[in-house]
């Protein structure tokens, strides 16, 4: 039998960022976020295919099929999208989310968007032109590392006295953390060895990885 949710994804940050939040949701709610999985291999560029673009148009995984949707299933893509979808509809107590409207989902989406535009495409480039160039760039390398070093200065400042970036206090865990985490996490696949000029940031990671949702969720597929 079928599953709520579907996941078309990846071992990829993106693709971890929604297992993550999915198995973070399945600790509080059960078998009401279940969900089945289909592993895409990209390198073989499935996400190309006809059949994925008619789900993304951009082709890029992960893409999230609601199948519990009515009148009919209902499809996701973009990963902060995704995020924010799974916490309005199934996050009904806000655990991982704050009242709509609220200073503090603003603040939320503020460090989402920060990671969703920043974070993500810069330390991607980072790891294309350290790891999958053609040939050597060496301005290319150096652009892209040392601008994901300097967001992960901005997370740093962030954390400062926090244990979470979003939320009153030193915060809570939100949608925000998970968002960025899967990136953070293979930092030196983007020629950063090690956090450690970063403390806050350092310190946040591994209280995020020592869960046991993180955990499962890195995992998938």
């Amino acid at each position: 039998m079928s599953k709520p949710l579907l996941l078309y994804t990846a071992p990829t940050p993106n693709g971890h960022k929604v297992s993550i939040f999915l198995e973070e949701l399945k600790a509080v709610y059960g078998d009401v976020i279940d969900y089945d999985v289909e592993k895409i291999n990209i390198s073989s560029n499935r996400q190309k295919e006809q059949w994925f673009i008619d789900l993304n148009p951009n082709g890029r995984i992960p893409v999230l099929v609601d199948r519990d949707h009515k009148p009919e299933p209902f499809n996701v893509f973009e990963t902060a999208a995704i995020l924010l979808y799974l916490a309005r509809k199934y996050d009904t107590k806000g655990i991982f989310s704050f009242p709509v409207g609220s200073d503090d989902e603003s603040v939320m989406l503020q460090w989402i968007f920060f990671a969703h535009g920043g974070v993500g495409p810069m330390q991607g480039q980072a790891h294309h032109f350290r790891n999958y160039a053609p040939e050597d760039i060496p301005y290319g390398k150096k652009r892209y590392i040392d601008e994901t070093a300097r967001l992960y200065n901005v997370l740093n400042i962030r954390l400062q006295g926090r244990e979470y970036l979003a939320g009153p206090g030193k915060g809570k865990l939100s949608i925000a953390d998970l968002n960025v985490l899967p990136w953070v996490r293979v930092h030196k696949h983007a020629g950063i060895d090690t956090l450690d000029a970063f403390p806050n940031t350092k310190a946040w990671v591994e209280r995020l990885l020592a869960r046991p949702g993180v955990q499962a969720g890195l995992q998938v597929p």
